[in-house]
């Protein structure tokens, strides 16, 4: 069995998913791993036998308080499909001569659908070869789109950060005395939790969004633009949310009514932008009102200054448990997080098959969804908000968040 740990960071970023490699990193060394290696941009860099001792660039305690804090991913990453044996026989080849020229007994992956494909592939050739190596993933998304997990360690405070957010953008939209139209896009190709999150800026102190708009309903252009009329025969101002995946009837992308087609990546996923332009224009061109699309993009999995504390600490607690579960005997699985209660919050950490995982994607189910198809329930708001909780304040040097980062 090898001595030494390897950990790996994929697919898109997170606020908080340096704090599942922190956890990966401080359990492996507890553990006895002699060395714990950090792949460098993923499986893909890992092929070229890009990689480095965390040991040497995590030097004392501070710098792993402060890589907690800071977003994206510490080693980079990657959006890279693994073909199947079958296409590239050779390929595996090569990256189990790597690891066993690291002497790697325990491989970690911090991912989402397919980071969990990628583990899959890999326990799997594993297994056909006799390897003792075993292979486990870390759950992370801001998508919250992971089966067999409650929620995923990055949408607490990706939630937090658009409800923040919207309560701000809801302020500044009513202090005209002139009708218009916010549209505010929030990441979501085909699950909507995030933009559903937009829905907890409704309190005793904000009038909250008038319509939040999920990919798995339906979206028709003209019955938007009709609401929002009706909206605007008692209110000036209109403020939205929507899913960059909207999609019509038929399957068309809102973003692609106008005639551009998105690129697609390795995976095949549509790289989605401009259904918050689209929506906007239309209603400039049908009301006639002032309006303005906001793009949350990058921003929405980047706030590590709105951190939700209890984010942070299920994203360490994720990566301790795959390091104690691979130490103790399992390969080929990922952690998931079991809801006990929400008053208290209350969760558990367990084991899931990967393979029950990894290319499904878990929607917003359908009785959260308000009748109208333009809100979330109760239900969904009793879901989220627990997972916003409370904060983790920046180390701040000369007025401005600290950051750690590979030179």
């Amino acid at each position: 069995m090898g001595k030494n740990a390897i950990v790996g960071q994929s697919g898109g970023p997170t606020a908080v998913i340096n704090s599942s490699l922190v956890g990966v990193f401080q359990a492996a060394r507890s553990r006895g791993a002699e060395h714990v290696y950090g792949m460098r941009f993923g499986v893909k860099g890992l092929l070229e036998e890009q990689y480095i001792d965390l040991s040497q660039t995590l030097r004392d305690t501070l710098d792993i308080e402060i890589l907690k804090r800071t977003p994206a991913s510490y080693l980079g990453s990657c959006r890279y499909k693994l073909p199947s044996p079958e296409e590239d026989v050779e390929l595996y080849e090569r990256l189990f001569s790597i690891l066993r020229k690291l002497d790697i007994g325990y491989f970690f992956y911090i991912g989402g659908n397919d980071s969990m494909d990628t583990i899959a592939k890999l326990s799997d050739y594993g297994a056909s070869i006799g390897s003792d190596i075993r292979f486990m993933g870390v759950p992370k998304t801001i998508d919250n789109d992971l089966m067999n997990t409650d929620h995923t360690p990055g949408f607490g405070s990706a939630a937090k950060y658009i409800a923040a957010t919207m309560k701000e953008i809801l302020r500044d939209s009513l202090v005209y005395d002139t009708r218009s139209v916010t549209v505010v896009e929030i990441m979501g190709r085909n699950a909507g939790w995030l933009t559903g999150a937009a829905a907890l800026a409704k309190a005793e102190d904000c009038e909250g969004v008038d319509m939040v708009c999920l990919p798995e309903t339906p979206f028709s252009v003209q019955r938007f633009l009709e609401r929002m009329d009706r909206l605007q025969n008692w209110k000036k101002d209109i403020v939205v949310a929507v899913s960059e995946g909207l999609r019509t009837e038929d399957g068309t992308y809102v973003c692609e009514l106008d005639g551009h087609e998105a690129r697609t990546d390795a995976f095949g996923h549509h790289a989605l932008t401009g259904t918050a332009r689209y929506l906007a224009d239309a209603a400039t061109k049908q009301l006639g009102c002032r309006t303005r699309a906001i793009e949350f993009s990058t921003l929405q999995r980047c706030g590590s200054h709105i951190t939700s504390r209890t984010d942070i600490t299920e994203a360490f607690q994720v990566g301790g448990a795959a390091v104690k579960a691979a130490f103790e005997g399992h390969t080929g699985e990922m952690v998931g997080l079991t809801r006990i209660s929400n008053d208290p919050y209350q969760y558990t950490t367990e084991l899931h098959d990967v393979h029950t995982v990894a290319n499904l994607e878990k929607k917003v189910p359908a009785e959260w969804i308000t009748r109208d198809g333009v809100g979330v329930t109760q239900e969904f708001l009793a879901y989220v908000r627990p997972l916003i909780q409370a904060e983790l304040t920046p180390i701040y040097v000369d007025g401005l968040p600290r950051h750690i980062y590979i030179r």
